[in-house]
């Protein structure tokens, strides 16, 4: 083999490693491993190889989640906790009420003392006999029910175990308007009072 090959060889074995180690450099530095890209995710981030920079975003981030506001609580006996988190009126004229139903206590929770008494409403293990009072109206507005007999409310709350939580919802015709202060009711249960939003 010529010297000149050699050399050929060599400067062509030089050139490829010296690439290589420029894209590792480049692609190390839009890591930005100290944390200062905070908003994204950094498995999405790319590098263009010529320019060296992050090229735009077309979908920018939301905004992280925050935790839902309490409205009210309702504490039970043998640690049964409820934490109402929202009483939204929609457009349809009904109101839902949402939460958490938390097992603080130290043995299963069946809720079969909080279903409502009406004959005609099938479910058994729910928050159906739950009830928002306007006490300036003196009206009381049970929970829903669709066509079969079952309640627009959560179902199926059996053997909730100690520290476990479950999400908690129920539906009612909404108040008037101008009517905005009420009071939650579950069979059994201290009342509390809540303000509807919408």
């Amino acid at each position: 083999m010529s010297s000149r090959h050699t050399t050929a060889v060599r400067r062509g074995t030089a050139g490829a490693a010296l690439a290589a180690l420029i894209t590792l450099a480049v692609a190390g530095c839009g890591g930005g491993g100290d944390g200062g890209d905070k908003g994204e995710d950094k498995k999405q981030i790319s590098v263009d190889s010529r320019t060296g920079k992050k090229p735009a975003s077309s979908t920018p981030a939301g905004p992280e989640p925050r935790p839902s506001a309490t409205i009210g609580e309702i504490k039970g006996t043998d640690g049964v906790v409820v934490t109402l988190t929202s009483a939204v009126r929609d457009k349809g004229g009904f109101v839902t009420v949402s939460g958490v139903l938390a097992n603080r206590g130290e043995k299963p929770f069946t809720s079969l003392t909080w279903r409502s008494k009406e004959t005609e409403m099938k479910s058994q293990s729910s928050v159906s006999g739950a009830s928002l009072v306007d006490e300036a109206g003196k009206k009381r507005y049970l929970v829903l029910r669709d066509t079969d007999g079952e309640c627009l409310c959560t179902t199926g709350l059996v053997g909730i175990r100690p520290g476990e939580s479950r999400a908690v919802f129920a539906q009612f015709p909404a108040p008037p308007a101008e009517v905005t202060d009420v009071s939650f009711q579950l069979p059994t249960m201290p009342a509390v009072h809540i303000k509807i939003s919408g």
